[in-house]
């Protein structure tokens, strides 16, 4: 109950920034408006809890099952994602209250503890995870929409001084094993972090910190972006379809200085800092011109299971990455700052079952595709991720926290 109150109080006071212009307007079609991720993570506790164990509840309008469904095809219809930010109505107002009618649903259901069956509370932790993923998407979409307005608006003042440098990038051996992978029984987990397996690792190596922008502007002195001998084939088409010449939120000034937009506002890009909004693409093409690779999903989680979940998450309030701290032979930033892409297409596990009915529908369907990325950013909850957790988009995204750890046998 207090991480179910817990989660939706940070959800609406990551919308306080915003005016309701803010919240309604859709930036592109893979991002959604804020007022639209307030709804569907109301919805689906009114869909998947609250219709389902309390006879009495009453929906708040019966149009919002088809208004904020995302993709849950076994549910109903959906309103078309590219057409979000055409949803003038309901007002923000309406949705608030929205918020408030199911939280006091929620409520009821609460005290009543013998409705509380370990199925129902699964539901109710899944969900309490689910609105943290959006809790990150709200973040990503309000960057990207306020990236495209000419008065570059802060959505928040910059919390803490910059470190000036980065540590020195060493090189963490791993030697050859067999090693387990995916989630414990214990604790939360989503459906694609199990089953539990083995797999036989060969012998590598792992670079100790993220890549910063400084080793990046170098990629794209030595003319990173006009030589395709260095991208994959699917590649080099989004480079020449989509023009790119430099990471997302890059542009340079008058003077032709490097700047950057983030949500504390437009400003010269910090060298040391990691290079952020990549996307696989970049991230490979990247890696192959350095003399090296990306890891694995299973080399990640190996390095990341020795060591504690801690980093710069979303409770830091910085909601940029930072520099590695310290030059270490145990691998930096492993948690938090940003997402690190892996070499690894997202596929099912040995042995995965999708859980039944709708719910199926959350990690499965999506194993088509799509790369696994790992570690969270600077936009996720702590309470969110572990060395087991696999986040996944498709290897164009660059609108996400995304950066670059490099790999080599």
């Amino acid at each position: 109950m207090t991480f179910y109150r817990t989660i939706r109080q940070a959800t609406e006071a990551l919308g306080k920034p915003l005016t309701e212009e803010d919240c309604v307007v859709q930036s592109m079609p893979n991002c959604s408006p804020a007022k639209w991720h307030l709804a569907h993570t109301s919805w689906f506790f009114e869909t998947f809890v609250l219709k389902r164990e309390l006879a009495d509840y009453q929906l708040f309008h019966p149009d919002f099952r088809v208004l904020f469904n995302s993709y849950y095809q076994a549910v109903g219809e959906q309103y078309p994602r590219p057409q979000r930010g055409l949803l003038t109505r309901p007002s923000l107002q309406q949705i608030l209250a929205y918020r408030r009618h199911v939280d006091e649903a929620m409520e009821r259901l609460f005290a009543q503890p013998e409705r509380l069956t370990p199925a129902v509370w699964s539901v109710i932790e899944l969900g309490c995870h689910h609105e943290q993923q959006h809790q990150e998407l709200l973040l990503t979409d309000i960057k990207h929409l306020f990236s495209c307005n000419p008065l570059s608006p802060i959505y928040r003042d910059e919390a803490a001084p910059k470190q000036e440098h980065a540590a020195a990038l060493l090189w963490r051996n791993y030697e050859e094993g067999l090693h387990w992978i995916g989630a414990e029984n214990e604790g939360f987990s989503f459906d694609n972090e199990r089953p539990r397996h083995r797999v036989f690792l060969e012998s590598h190596a792992l670079a100790s910190r993220l890549v910063t922008c400084r080793e990046y502007l170098e990629f794209m002195q030595d003319g990173g972006y006009a030589r395709p001998e260095m991208w994959l084939s699917d590649g080099w088409d989004a480079v020449q379809r989509q023009r790119w010449q430099a990471p997302l939120y890059w542009e340079q000034d008058s003077d032709r200085a490097w700047m950057i937009f983030t949500l504390t506002g437009r400003r010269a890009i910090h060298l040391d800092e990691p290079v952020s909004h990549i996307s696989y693409y970049e991230a490979d093409a990247y890696a192959r011109w350095a003399g090296a690779r990306l890891p694995t999903e299973m080399e990640w989680e190996r390095a990341a299971a020795a060591v504690p979940v801690a980093g710069n998450f979303v409770e830091s309030h910085r909601l940029h990455p930072m520099p590695a701290a310290e030059s270490s032979l145990v691998p930096q930033q492993l948690f938090g700052d940003l997402w690190e892409w892996t070499q690894s297409p997202y596929a099912a596990y040995p042995g995965f079952h999708p859980q039944s009915g709708a719910l199926g529908e959350y990690n499965g369907k999506f194993m088509c595709n799509q790369m696994v990325l790992r570690g969270g950013s600077c936009a996720t909850p702590r309470s969110h991720v572990r060395a087991s957790y696999r986040n996944f988009f498709a290897p164009e995204t660059r609108w996400q926290f995304s950066g670059i750890r490099l790999a080599r046998a």
